[in-house]
Parts: C-alpha cells; structure tokens; sequence
C-alpha cells in the first residue's frame, strides 16, 4: 500500500499549533512510510476564506520544512462534489430538510431535559414528495442530511486510541449541505479522501465523531476507507487549550526568534512516551515517529519549553546552516565562539559591539583601574599569536597575585561591558589587540578621571 496522507486546512486564518501539530505528523508518517503528504485546501466556506491566507499556509509551512507532495483545492471539486451527491441522492442516502435551527434548538433541549441524547428525530423523512415539492415551491429551500444505516454497526482500529465502536441510532444523520446549495466539512472530505487515495487520516480526537458518520459515507460512496489515527489535543498551561494558545501563529514563533525545528521537535513528541530532544534535522523525528509511542492524556504545551529547546537547538546548527540570517561580522570563526551565549539567533546582533564596535564599561574602582592599565601594558608587550587570554592572565596573577573572579572580571568588564559571556580564551583573538589594548587603557582613564 502506499501511504498518502493529507493536511487539510481552511484558509479562514493563520495556522496556528494546533494545525501545526497535525501538519507535521501527517508529513513525518509519510515521509517514513516512502509516501507523500499532499496539501488540501478546505476552501468550501467562500465568504470566510481569503487568498492571503492560502498564501501565509504556503509560507508558514515552507518555513517549517514541511514540503507538500502536491496541492488542491476544494472550491475547484464542487463539480464532483454534485455528481457524488447526486449519486447518494438517488440512492437515499441523503435527504431534504427543513427545520429552522431555532426549530432543532427547540427539539434539542427537549431530550435533554428528558434526559436523552439529543439526537435528530428523522421527521424530515416522513414528508412525501407532494409535501417537498410544494415547500419548495412556497419558497422554502432545505438542508440536506446524509442517511445513516442504523443497521450497520461502526468500528475500526484507531492506530492511537484502539478498538472504537458506535452505535449509528445514537448519532444523528450529519448535516451535509446547506440550504444555499454550500457544503458542510463531511461529505467533500470523503469524497476528496477517495479521490487522492488518502490511506491514513492523521487528525485531533476532536473529530472521532465525524470518523464514525464518515466511515459510513465512504462505504455509501464505495470507497476504501483509510485508517485513522486521532491524537489527543493539546492543552495550555491552565490545562485548556487557551483561546491564546489556539490563536499563537507560525508568525509569531518567527517573530520570537524560535527556530523552525525547535517547533518540529517539540509537536512531534508531545503526548508520546519519548523525551523531547534537540535535533538539527528531520531525520530523528521521522524515524522515530510511531503511533504506538502516543497516549490518550491531553499533551501540554508550554511556551516555556519550546525556548528552552530553542536555546538547546541554537546551540547545535553549524554555520552553514544560518551563515545567511547572520550580521557579515559574525564569521565562522566567530559563531561557534558566541554560538553557547545565544537564545535565539537575533541575538547574535547583540555582540557586534563587542566584536568590532564601541562599548560601555561600568565604574570601576582605584585598585581594579591601577590593575587594567598594568593589563594593557602587558598586553602592549605580548604576542598576540599563541593564546593571548592565557599569557595575559598568567602573568597578572604571577605579577599581582589575583586570581578567581577579582582577576578575570575587570578584564572581561574591560574588554566586552559585560560581567558573563563567551570564552575569553576564545573571544580576545577575535577582538584583536589594538582593539583590546585601546578598551583597556579607555576603562582604567575614563573612571580615573570621574
């Protein structure tokens, strides 16, 4: 069999995690099966979906690494959604209906507050071809339901969740289309999933409802129907998938400086039994990537997690990789030397001062000025070639007796403004001696003169 799965977003919005999370894994079990991963857009709601927002579903997932095998368009189908229709139509499966929500509203709170399940009655059924021609005629336009057999019992194997079993007389028959002739999610789904030859439907357990009513569609249309896999939703830090977590968009990872595998590494392990780790590449996640590995508890997401694997990420991506998102004074020699000090890789800008501009030393006191110009002179004597920071420190300490902290950070305040930082050892060559000997003599002269 070959794998083909499908993410299948409405362009009414950004992506945000949740959508995220389903791209991925649709996209990591293809790739590890040697199947494709094709890119459907649910265009059917017209008057919500806007271009911009196909265009940002491309962008966002090109930035995320998650190359689509192909691309369509539901609102290019409606041909063959209507023959399809028609089809279940003059088969029975669908019917005409005609209540007003507020009519179904009604009839809703009726079995609850009998404490039944607030299933539709069918009533839709009973009215003869005479009673639908003449409401039509009076200006009424149905909804259209699909029929379900009440006789067909509903299972399969979900690959995360198990044996699932439903019993069709406690779901109402699914809404389908429109009064406006528009479609509902349900049916064009199926009806594309046996068109592409979908073999896995990779979603949130959200819609193990829908699966039950789809399953039957794709038998009513004699298609295969694909195996399913419904992973357990993320939650927030309050425990609930927040209104500001649903709303969190690949913009706004971009925007924060989060790199686009820390969000691929820490979606695709959520709610598996495996740690979530720092990886520079694809290849861990596919291989590692197997439904056995999910649970059923809620996954939680934490934007507290994502930087500190961010962080861990940033630290492994060799220079080749980033030398383009790089200020050209951040060279190769340079990277690996500020690479452990960097959070997000905007933060590499941050050390161009250090590295060949002006900085600011804080005040320093009598003792640690007296000992900075000795460093300089020092320094005005040394070789530069062969380690410098060690020669240097090395013959302070012989010459002052300092050591520990009262020994290196005048210099590092000196020679960067900073009180932490890179690896002195490391950083001195890189700011050069002249550089080096003029931030010395500055920091010793200037707060003498305060």
């Amino acid at each position: 069999m070959t794998v083909i799965t499908r993410f299948a977003p409405s362009p009414t919005g950004k992506l945000h995690v949740g959508n995220i999370r389903a791209a991925l894994h649709n996209w990591l079990w293809a790739r590890k099966m040697g199947g494709k991963c094709l890119l459907r857009i649910d265009d059917t709601d017209t008057a919500r979906s806007e271009e911009r927002f196909v265009e940002s579903i491309r962008a966002d997932l090109a930035w995320l690494g998650l190359d689509m095998d192909g691309e369509v368009r539901q609102s290019a189908r409606f041909a063959l959604y209507e023959e399809k229709f028609q089809a279940l139509r003059a088969a029975g499966r669908v019917y005409p209906c005609f209540e007003t929500a507020q009519e179904l509203e009604i009839r809703r709170k009726i079995l609850l507050g009998r404490g039944l399940p607030p299933v539709y009655d069918r009533a839709a059924l009973a009215l003869t071809p005479e009673e639908i021609a003449a409401r039509e005629a009076a200006g009424e336009r149905p909804h259209w339901r699909f029929r379900l057999d009440h006789e067909a019992a509903i299972e399969w194997t979900d690959l995360v969740r198990g044996p699932q079993h439903f019993d069709p007389q406690l779901l109402s028959d699914p809404v389908i289309r429109r009064a406006d002739g528009s479609w509902l999610y349900m049916l064009p789904s199926v009806i594309d999933d046996i068109d592409m030859g979908i073999s896995h439907v990779l979603r949130g357990e959200d819609h193990v409802s829908n699966t039950a009513t789809q399953i039957q569609m794709f038998a009513a249309l004699g298609g295969e129907t694909p195996q399913f896999a419904h992973m357990a939703l993320l939650t927030g830090a309050e425990g609930k998938l927040s209104k500001r977590l649903g709303a969190i968009g690949v913009s706004d990872f971009r925007d924060a400086g989060i790199e686009p595998m820390a969000i691929n590494a820490l979606l695709a392990r959520l709610g598996t039994s495996d740690p979530v780790e720092p990886v520079a590449d694809m290849a861990p996640l596919i291989e590692h990537f197997d439904f056995a590995r999910f649970g059923r508890a809620p996954a939680r997401f934490s934007e507290e997690e994502l930087s500190g694997l961010n962080t861990r990420i940033v630290h492994l991506l060799p220079y080749e990789a980033v030398a383009d998102r790089l200020p050209a004074a951040v060279t190769p020699a340079v990277w690996p030397v500020i690479r452990p000090n960097l959070e997000t890789l905007a933060q590499a800008a941050d050390w161009l001062p250090v590295l060949e501009g002006d900085i600011a030393v804080a005040a320093l006191g009598e003792e640690d000025r007296a000992f900075l110009a000795q460093a300089a002179d020092m320094l005005a004597q040394a070789d530069f070639s062969d380690d410098p920071w060690r020669a240097l420190t090395g013959a302070l300490k012989e010459a002052t007796g300092r050591k520990g902290k009262a020994l290196f950070l005048p210099l590092r305040l000196a020679l960067t403004g900073m009180d932490h930082g890179p690896d002195m050892a490391a950083l001195l060559p890189i700011i050069g001696k002249a550089r080096a000997l003029d931030r010395l003599r500055a920091a010793a002269a200037q707060v003498a003169a305060d």
